[in-house]
C-alpha cells in the first residue's frame, strides 16, 4: 500500500506498523529504504529476510539528528562530530563504535554501527514521530531485493517487495545513489562507499585527509568494519550490463550492422524500439540498451538508446531509474559509457563497476 508521505496520518500509521513490529517503505533524498525499529531484533530479522539479505551484513541505522547518535554510538571522534555538525542532515553515513547491547542485529553482529541522518522531509517527519514512541532509529537498508537496483521512487518498492508492503510515497528522490560512507572507527577516516559528496567536501568539513583503506586495515592489523553496499557485485540490472568507452561502444555498434529502413525519416521510432519501450514482445523487440554521454551512430533500430546528462549529479538522480527502465524494456544487454574519472562522477563510477561486476 502506498500513502502519500507528506500526510500527518499516512505517518502516523507508519509509525504504528513500525511500533508493531512491521517494516515500512521510508522515502530519503538517497534512495528508498526498507525500515524497521533498528532495537526490535525480529523486525530487524524481517528486513533480512524480505531482501534476502545475508544476516552478518551489516544495515544503516537513520536517526533524526545528531544528538541522537549518541544512543547507538559508543564514542566518536572530533573528525566524526565535525562530519555530523556541517554534512547532516545528508547523504552521508558514518561508521561509529557501538554501544554494547545496543542494535547488535541491526550491527550485522559487529562491534561499529553505520549511523546516518537523512534530509528528506518525509523521512524526518517519520523518524521525529518515532522518537516520540520510543523508537530511536530506524534500520533502513534500500527497499530492494538484495544486490539489484536500488529503488528511487514508491512503485520501485512495491515492484521488488510486494504489494502489501506500506510504502511512504515521498517521490523521485533527489539524489538517486546512496549515501557516502565514512569509516571513523579508526585514526583517520577512511571513505568506504563514494556518493554525492566529494572526498574534497569530507576532507574539508572533518579537517583530515581520508586516508587510504588498505592501508589503514594493514596498519592495524585487521580487515576495515563491514558495510552496506561495498560488495564487489552490487545494484545490478537483470540484464547483463558492461561498461565501454566511447570509441569501444562506438565500435560494437558497427559490428552490429543495421537493419534499419532506408525511407524511415531521421528521429523517427522504428518498430523494434517502438515494442521495446512499450514492453512489447517479439522477434523485433530490442535486446541491447545503449546510455552515453557521447552521441553515438549505429544503423541497427534494434537499440534502445537514451543519452547519459554531462552532470554528474543529474546522472546520479537518474542512474537508478534508467537501468529499471531498461529492463522493464526486457532488453538483454545494456552498454554503457564509463564516466569520466573525475572527482564529481566517483560515485555513479562506483556504482557502474559494482554492477557490470555482478
Amino acid at each position: 500500500m502506498i500513502l502519500d508521505g507528506r500526510l500527518e496520518s499516512s505517518v502516523a500509521q507508519a509509525v504504528h506498523v513500525l511500533r508493531e513490529g512491521g517494516l515500512v517503505g521510508m522515502p530519503t533524498e538517497t534512495v528508498y529504504g526498507l525500515a524497521a525499529n533498528a532495537e526490535d531484533v525480529q523486525a530487524v530479522a524481517k528486513v533480512f529476510v524480505r531482501k534476502g539479505r545475508p544476516a552478518e551484513h551489516p544495515l544503516i541505522v537513520h536517526v533524526a539528528q545528531a544528538a541522537q547518535a549518541s544512543h547507538f554510538a559508543a564514542d566518536a571522534p572530533l573528525f566524526a562530530q565535525r562530519l555530523m555538525d556541517q554534512l547532516w542532515p545528508g547523504p552521508l553515513t558514518l561508521i561509529l563504535p557501538r554501544r554494547a547491547g545496543v542494535a547488535q542485529a541491526a550491527a550485522g553482529g559487529q562491534n561499529s554501527i553505520g549511523l546516518r541522518c537523512p534530509s528528506h522531509p518525509v523521512a524526518q517527519a517519520l523518524l521525529r514521530a518515532c522518537v516520540i514512541e520510543g523508537i530511536h532509529g530506524l534500520a533502513a537498508p534500500s527497499a530492494n531485493l538484495f544486490g539489484r537496483i536500488s529503488p528511487t521512487a514508491a512503485a520501485h518498492v512495491q515492484a521488488d517487495l510486494g504489494q502489501d508492503l506500506l510504502v511512504l510515497d515521498g517521490g523521485a528522490c533527489e539524489v538517486g545513489i546512496e549515501s557516502s560512507i565514512v569509516d571513523c572507527t579508526r585514526a583517520r577516516p577512511v571513505l568506504l562507499r563514494p556518493g554525492l559528496i566529494s572526498r574534497a567536501r569530507i576532507e574539508a568539513a572533518c579537517g583530515e585527509s581520508l586516508a587510504d583503506e588498505l592501508d589503514m586495515a594493514q596498519q592495524a592489523g585487521q580487515n576495515a568494519p563491514r558495510a552496506s553496499g561495498t560488495l564487489e557485485a552490487h545494484y545490478a540490472p537483470r540484464a547483463k550490463l558492461r561498461l565501454m568507452d566511447a570509441k569501444s561502444l562506438q565500435r560494437a555498434l558497427d559490428l552490429l550492422g543495421g537493419d534499419i529502413d532506408a525511407t524511415r525519416q531521421p528521429g523517427t521510432v522504428s518498430a523494434a524500439t517502438r515494442n521495446a519501450s512499450t514492453g512489447g514482445s517479439g522477434a523485433d523487440q530490442a535486446t541491447i540498451a545503449v546510455y552515453s554521454r557521447a552521441v553515438l551512430a549505429s544503423r541497427s533500430s534494434g537499440i534502445v538508446r537514451r543519452r547519459m546528462p554531462d552532470d554528474a549529479a543529474e546522472t546520479a538522480r537518474q542512474l537508478f531509474a534508467v537501468l529499471r527502465g531498461f529492463d522493464d524494456q526486457g532488453v538483454k544487454l545494456i552498454w554503457v559509457e564509463t564516466p569520466p574519472d573525475e572527482p564529481q562522477w566517483e560515485g555513479v563510477r562506483d556504482r557502474l563497476q559494482r554492477a557490470a561486476a555482478a
